[in-house]
């Protein structure tokens, strides 16, 4: 009996050292309560609507377009999750599309997933024009992924960068 106790403390001796050795897990805490309908409505909204401003509109794939239109409705019915997959698909034929990739880093915020988000939002600002209400988009994109993520600086940054793609356009007579 002697010899397990004496076992035993060893044991717990050797567990609690053990845990005061370990890193601590650091929660972060979300800076934003916006539910993610209420994140993309942010990021749409950011991305203005000002006749004078330059905004460029390539030709679409059909097929692409129809994806986009499908994801479109699936996402007015809240099948978010098929709304995704259908952009998965559109994605699959134009995988470089700053347009498609933003729409799906949308849907990516409205099942949840920022980090996913983040990741297309970046991505499409990256292969698209730096400048525009698709510009703002992905940036506010990431603005909203940076305050889930409890990062203030990200967020504060990325806002900065949402106000840095404004561009005037030509004058309209």
């Amino acid at each position: 009996m002697r010899l397990f106790s004496r076992t035993a403390s060893l044991s717990l001796s050797i567990l609690l050292l053990a845990a005061c050795a370990s890193d601590p897990v650091i929660q972060s805490q979300s800076l934003t309560s916006a539910t993610p309908e209420q994140m993309v409505a942010t990021v749409r909204a950011a991305a203005g609507h000002d006749d004078k401003e330059l905004a460029v509109q390539p030709l679409r794939d059909p097929m692409v377009e129809d994806l986009r239109q499908t994801a479109t409705q699936l996402e007015q019915q809240k099948q978010y999750q098929d709304a995704a997959a259908a952009l998965d698909k559109a994605l699959a034929i134009t995988p470089d599309d700053p347009a498609v990739l933003q729409e799906r880093a949308e849907a990516a915020l409205l099942l949840g997933d920022t980090a996913n988000a983040e990741t297309l939002a970046r991505r499409g600002f990256e292969l698209g024009a730096r400048v525009g209400p698709l510009c703002r988009r992905h940036w506010a994109t990431i603005e909203q992924s940076r305050l889930v993520a409890g990062d203030a600086a990200g967020a504060t940054s990325a806002r900065t960068q949402v106000d840095a793609c404004k561009v005037a356009g030509p004058e309209r007579y």
